[in-house]
């Protein structure tokens, strides 16, 4: 509605009368005639009544109407005709067109003073014509300016002018909800008092900076007329003049305190992460270390009584009871798989320790090394192998080739209780930057809500009697997997199979 009545009011002004419709030649130089004509009927009239000296003021009359609405050309017309009807009808010897030279001055001040008069006429007829012509120039730009002003109020940014001398000649709106100053209070101040600002640079360089590319914009913390402190994102723009002289300075303004408070917090979590990743990662080096001198430190234990029961269980074979040799093969059972997770908890540590050595790895060939060594231990078993084919993928061949033979022997294992085991080794379609491979087997499964404990170390699905193992082998697959930016899971169901998915980089740009 606003927008339409500014519309309607420069329409208006466009439409007001400036000029009386000009007129043409034939109404001009007619008017000329009559205005003569006129004005040497009133002076014979006014001379008959003994009025004297009315011709020179009339005559002089008639050409001025005429210049005001016929123009020069016909004011020089009604000039020659005054001055014929003057000369015939006025001037001794009268009823003739004879000019004698004593009357030859009185003409000539006639004609300079008829001409003036015209001049006159004629200029201030233009001034005043250019005069409206400005005035309905100023409506239209004062309704362009109202509009423009109601627009920049309908907007939540701050927005000021402010002159060269920091006064500030227009507040918008949105400056006043910021703020708190109302238009009537800001306009005429200058803007540094009404708002104390503290800027990220010397106000000298921020100037010369808006004088050099007429823009500027950064982060300044202002106070507002409550006392309040705020930090705002400021945006300046120089105006210049047509000489191209500096005139005034726009400056929009966004409260940014919010974001600025949510930037500091954020950092300060990310220095509080720095910390505890450093610390976390002290602590998992130190958990290595740790797991690794305990591990190493067990072995010579654990040999001893490996050692010392077997002979011990020879040298009293005849001796002992039954009973008590089957204790004795139970302490050297316990013995042999407690050495075996010493072994599996040291290659763990190590896994974690060892520097990796990243090439281009053909996983097809890593896949049969890993079946050649697994096959050694599937003692003639009815099983069929499936294997897919498997793109080169980046990382470490041996680190990987350990998460094949762990995944294989698991699935080997797993399968144990079928009369015939089947295992798929594959690859999914090639994702942009990944290999997905994934061994498939028909074993005996696991219920998926176990699932989050399958990859944790020391954590089993199933008894030790039924199945052998100590429960680090797929802790060791995630975390070579992860060393490698990949990721490692798991898809079951109880008497129906497993499936291990694992992804890998296939290229050096990857994130390892």
């Amino acid at each position: 509605m606003k927008q339409a009545s500014v519309e309607a009011s420069r329409v208006a002004v466009r439409r007001k009368p400036r000029l009386p419709r000009p007129l043409s030649a034939i109404q001009r130089y007619g008017l000329a005639a009559l205005s003569v004509s006129v004005a040497l009927g009133a002076a014979l009239l006014l001379a008959r009544f003994q009025f004297r000296d009315v011709e020179v003021p009339l005559f002089l009359f008639a050409v001025a109407v005429v210049a005001w609405y016929g123009g020069p050309g016909a004011a020089a017309l009604t000039l020659l005709l005054s001055c014929v009807s003057f000369d015939y009808f006025f001037v001794e010897p009268l009823y003739s067109l004879a000019i004698s030279l004593s009357a030859l001055p009185y003409f000539l001040v006639f004609v300079s003073f008829a001409s003036l008069v015209t001049w006159f006429s004629v200029v201030r007829r233009r001034v005043e014509a250019q005069l409206r012509q400005a005035r309905d120039d100023l409506e239209i730009e004062v309704a362009e300016r109202t509009q423009q002003a109601s627009l920049l109020n309908l907007t939540h940014d701050s927005i000021f002018v402010r002159d060269m001398n920091d006064v500030v000649t227009y507040w918008n709106l949105g400056a006043q909800e910021l703020y708190g100053w109302t238009a009537e209070e800001a306009i005429g101040k200058r803007a540094h008092d009404l708002l104390p600002t503290v800027f990220p640079a010397p106000i000298e360089e921020i100037r010369a900076e808006l004088l050099r590319s007429g823009r500027w914009d950064g982060e300044l913390d202002k106070t507002r007329a409550d006392g309040t402190q705020i930090a705002v994102a400021s945006r300046w723009s120089l105006r210049r003049d047509e000489q191209g002289r500096p005139v005034a300075i726009l400056q929009t303004e966004n409260d940014v305190t919010e974001r600025q408070r949510r930037m500091q917090q954020i950092g300060a979590l990310n220095e509080e992460l720095g910390k505890r990743t450093g610390e976390l990662e002290a602590t998992n080096k130190e958990l290595e270390a740790f797991a690794y001198s305990i591990s190493h430190d067990l072995r010579a234990p654990l040999r001893h009584m490996a050692g010392f029961t077997q002979l011990l269980q020879k040298s009293t074979a005849s001796v002992l009871s039954e009973k008590s040799q089957r204790y004795l093969k139970m302490i050297l059972e316990s013995a042999q798989r407690m050495g075996n997770l010493v072994d599996d908890l040291l290659a763990f540590s190590r896994i974690g320790r060892a520097e990796t050595h990243k090439t281009t790895v053909d996983l097809e060939k890593v896949v049969q090394e890993a079946l050649g060594e697994v096959r050694q231990d599937t003692g003639g078993r009815d099983m069929v192998w499936k294997v897919g084919d498997l793109p080169p993928c980046y990382g470490d061949r041996s680190m990987l080739r350990l998460v094949f033979v762990n995944l294989i022997s698991n699935a080997v294992k797993f399968t144990r209780t079928r009369a015939q085991a089947e295992i798929e080794i594959g690859c999914l379609k090639q994702e942009q930057e990944q290999v997905v491979a994934f061994i498939r087997d028909n074993g005996v499964g696991f219920d998926m809500k176990y699932v989050n404990k399958l990859f944790g170390v020391f954590q089993r699905l199933h008894a030790q009697e039924a199945f052998e193992g100590t429960g680090i082998g797929l802790a060791t697959v995630q975390r070579i997997v992860h060393r490698h930016g990949g990721r490692v899971w798991a898809e079951g169901q109880v008497d129906q199979g497993a499936t291990f998915y694992f992804s890998l980089p296939n290229h050096r740009e990857s994130n390892l």
